[in-house]
């Protein structure tokens, strides 16, 4: 079943709504047990520059938009997971096929106990992008960003993509409902 894939200007708050996103962040790290504080800041989808906004301004899942932008298939890295009993985290960074630099780096938490068990396990298993799953199994799912941020060069997480020079990385916070019901927090940050 189809995804929302329509266009986001400033994510799904609704009017008289605030998040910080950087507390939001704050949070996610903090249940991988991560202390740091991110260096981020929220800017509006609209001010996203090139060729950030395409990428991350949307309602569509990552994994389609990252495989179209390099022409393949994604390949996902954990580099650190964490599950207490049906809430599932990752920290990840993804790669294209055949190249070794980190296309997109973030965070992962998942309620699964909203998926069946086949679902679940291959979440678990780490082996693949989460939309790729999802769109596979054809679980009713709707990407809504919450907030865009721009992240300061010093951040760690930007760090992850190994930039020769320094430059600020662009993301967003999103969610994702399966089957009506929140499931998923993201952190999706891509490529200076």
């Amino acid at each position: 079943m189809p995804t929302d894939v329509a266009p986001v200007a400033a994510g799904r708050r609704k009017a008289g709504q605030s998040i910080d996103p950087a507390k939001v962040v704050r949070l996610m790290l903090a249940f991988f047990g991560d202390s740091e504080v991110p260096l981020a800041h929220a800017v509006d989808g609209a001010a996203v520059p090139p060729p950030y906004q395409p990428l991350l301004v949307h309602g569509g899942h990552m994994t389609e938009v990252l495989e179209r932008r390099h022409g393949g298939a994604l390949s996902v890295h954990p580099y650190r997971i964490r599950r207490e009993g049906d809430i599932y985290g990752r920290r990840i960074d993804l790669r294209a096929a055949g190249h070794d630099a980190v296309v997109m780096t973030g965070i992962m938490i998942f309620n699964l106990a909203l998926v069946g068990a086949a679902v679940r396990e291959e979440i678990v298993q780490a082996a693949s992008p989460l939309g790729e799953i999802l769109i596979r199994h054809r679980i009713l799912r709707r990407v809504a960003p919450d907030a865009f941020l721009r992240f300061d060069p010093a951040d760690p997480l930007v760090a992850r993509f190994g930039a020769p020079s320094p430059r600020p990385a662009y993301g967003r916070l999103a969610t994702i409902d399966c089957d009506g019901r929140p499931a998923v927090d993201l952190l999706e940050i891509v490529r200076p």
